[in-house]
């Protein structure tokens, strides 16, 4: 069951049904799911059209996603499910805005991905204007994290998250825990309605230092809520201490939030990284 101290939100990172089921067990509870078009790509029903050669239309694979997210949503009713559009380099924030409006109304609890990019930010603007949920996905920067604030003032607390990814940071020897807690700074003191989800989480100690921190929400895969599990759900306590191993530190700047959103550097190798990655796999799945 949920440790009485536990604050953050824990969410599974995964597209698979049989993961949530599984999780949902093994925990006792699970506050949300996030998804992408990578995870999709991953679960078992899209990796055996593959490897028989079948891949989906267009049509069919926008239908097989909205019935695994629905599926989601019958097993975490009150929790939240992200989704995410699809993106690439040339994606326009009036299509992302058009798919993400189509994804939001698949579900009632849904939250709207976009990538913390020029069109995703116009995208996330116009829909929390429309009373929309989004998360902002593939966030690598403080000023990225400054510019989400920006574009989604006057939203409600529950209705924006910022996902900073900390795995692919440490990927390439920066560390990603550092980030979160900077942009957890940066926050502190703002009119409250961000809320941070740590996502690209690697191992138990990524968890446990997110619990500690402080951040809002934090997804995870499978199997590393799996040994979080079968470790008795332990939780961080005073003698607990992150060892970053050599990663190089990453130095928190002092950002106002007061500037217009679009004032603010969205460039980061690794958004566009993803970006490539995720469109990549969703392209992958269809004929």
């Amino acid at each position: 069951m949920r440790p009485a101290n536990l604050k953050s939100k824990i969410f599974l990172d995964s597209g698979d049904t049989d993961e949530t089921k599984q999780i949902l067990d093994a925990l006792g509870f699970l506050d949300g799911q996030t998804t992408n078009p990578t995870l999709i790509a991953k679960n078992p029903t899209s990796q055996k059209r593959l490897a028989e050669g079948k891949k989906f239309s267009k049509d069919e694979v926008y239908s097989f996603y909205k019935d695994v997210v629905e599926q989601i949503f019958s097993l975490i009713p009150n929790g939240s499910v992200s989704v995410e559009v699809y993106a690439d380099a040339n994606t326009s924030s009036e299509e992302m805005f058009i798919q993400g409006k189509r994804m939001f109304f698949w579900i009632p609890n849904a939250h709207i991905k976009y990538p913390t990019i020029k069109a995703g930010l116009k995208a996330a603007s116009r829909s929390i204007k429309e009373g929309m949920r989004v998360n902002m996905t593939l966030c690598f920067s403080q000023q990225q994290a400054a510019a989400v604030y920006a574009a989604t003032k006057g939203a409600k607390k529950g209705d924006v998250f910022v996902s900073p990814f900390v795995g692919r940071l440490d990927d390439r020897g920066e560390n990603g825990m550092e980030f979160i807690k900077n942009v957890i700074q940066m926050y502190k003191g703002s009119d409250g309605h961000m809320e941070v989800l740590t996502a690209s989480v690697r191992n138990l100690d990524h968890l446990l230092y997110a619990i500690q921190l402080g951040s809002d929400i934090i997804t995870s895969p499978f199997k590393i809520l799996l040994e979080w599990s079968e470790k008795g759900l332990p939780m961080p306590d005073e003698n607990f201490t992150y060892s970053p191993d050599g990663l190089k530190n990453i130095l928190y700047e002092e950002i106002s939030l007061d500037k217009d959103w679009s004032e603010y550097d969205l460039s980061h190798p690794l958004t566009d990284a993803g970006i490539e990655r995720f469109s990549g796999d969703w392209n992958n799945l269809i004929k």
